[in-house]
């Protein structure tokens, strides 16, 4: 049978009209258990911590759209990732993208080191230096592309055959890119991770997360900790995602054609140091964004020289907010050095291009030029 579109996947895969009724939508099963026909005669549930049939049909759709064979989701996107680094054991050796989200790094260094676990940070745009850090015990290689908030594009082709020659599971954060852009498992990745709450949510209404894996014996680790630590999606948090879903590919698309008529728009002014946007053709990585993604996403950074600057511009925006998160419908802007990355010491932060000046935009499904109408007027300082 021929494959399925994008978006064909996006509203069908993981929901079959319910068998009651016919519903087109799968109902939000509010359980916390399930009637048993007798001993060991359980419907295919039995406790919905273990599964439950509504997060069941999002873990099918977007391991569907990651072109993945399973997907376990989790209460969060740090909760996602913290059960990524429970396959790890003490001793053990991680490397990291040097930009990721600034969750990320905490429980990473405040949280996991504290067990025994190892981290290096470095620019996976450059695999001679994932290769120049791999020790003996190194066991993962944990990618963000495009990475958050300096949008660095890694080489996924090449990240993968590092990891292999050195036998690294190989993860990667594909929250900002979406499996619309970019689909991280076709490269040959252990793991695809995603916030929820972000773009295949997009509404800002929900928390979650979710790992996407090929591997049985992965799966069945995830499925286990989802099972043992609890950190699970509930059901109706798993009901408004695959609500968002449903329109993920629409919503990319104008995502990326707002977002680049911005970054247009950032470039031309005098008042901006440097933006950072893969669509722009200045941006380093440019050709490798065009070649690998199939669009350049909503995610712009750029840089207005001092705290000072940013605040005052921020303080003036009247339809762009100012939020933590991002993937909304709505234009959020964020500080990251105050906001999503004050958990990353201030010497690390400027030395891989955060800066108090930096201001990281969301760019929403607002008309472009409203967003462009407000960004000039909080530039007039």
């Amino acid at each position: 049978m021929k494959k399925q579109g994008f978006s064909t996947r996006a509203i069908h895969a993981g929901q079959e009209p319910e068998a009651a009724t016919g519903a087109i939508m799968p109902p939000v099963y509010l359980t916390s258990t399930y009637v048993q026909d007798g001993i060991g005669a359980d419907r295919g549930y039995v406790y919905s911590r273990v599964a439950n049939p509504t997060r069941t049909a999002l873990e099918k759709n977007i391991a569907a759209l990651e072109n993945g064979a399973e997907g376990m989701a989790f209460g969060s996107g740090t909760a996602a990732i913290d059960a990524i680094f429970h396959l790890l054991k003490p001793g053990d050796h991680t490397i990291l993208s040097r930009n990721v989200y600034g969750g990320t790094y905490r429980i990473a260094r405040q949280v996991w080191e504290e067990f025994g676990l190892q981290f290096d940070f470095v620019d996976t745009t450059d695999v001679q230096q994932i290769e120049r850090v791999i020790r003996p015990n190194s066991k993962m290689l944990f990618i963000e592309t495009p990475t958050n908030p300096t949008i660095e594009i890694s080489d996924l082709d090449a990240c993968v055959r590092v990891a292999k020659a050195h036998r690294l599971v190989s993860v990667v954060d594909n929250t900002f890119a979406t499996p619309y852009l970019q689909r991280p498992i076709d490269h040959g990745f252990d793991i695809v991770v995603h916030s929820l709450t972000k773009y295949l949510n997009g509404h800002s209404d929900m928390l979650g997360g979710l790992v996407v894996v090929n591997e049985p014996a992965l799966a069945e680790r995830f499925r286990f900790l989802q099972k043992s630590v609890g950190g699970i999606l509930s059901p109706f948090d798993a009901w408004l995602c695959l609500r968002g879903t449903k329109t993920l590919a629409v919503r990319m698309r104008q995502h990326c054609e707002s977002a680049l008529a911005v970054a247009r728009w950032l470039a031309a002014r005098n008042e901006i140091r440097k933006v950072f946007y893969p669509g722009l053709e200045d941006h380093p990585q440019h050709a490798l964004a065009a070649r690998q993604m199939s669009g350049f996403g909503g995610m712009i950074s750029f840089d207005l020289g001092s705290i000072e600057r940013a605040d005052s511009f921020l303080k003036r925006l009247r339809i762009c907010a100012l939020a933590e998160s991002l993937g909304g419908v709505e234009t959020i802007i964020t500080h990251p050095s105050s906001m999503t990355h004050a958990a990353i010491p201030a010497e690390e932060r400027a030395a891989i291009g955060i800066t108090d000046g930096l201001i990281r935009i969301s760019v929403g499904l607002e008309d472009v030029q409203d967003i462009l109408d407000d960004l000039e007027q909080g530039l007039r300082t």
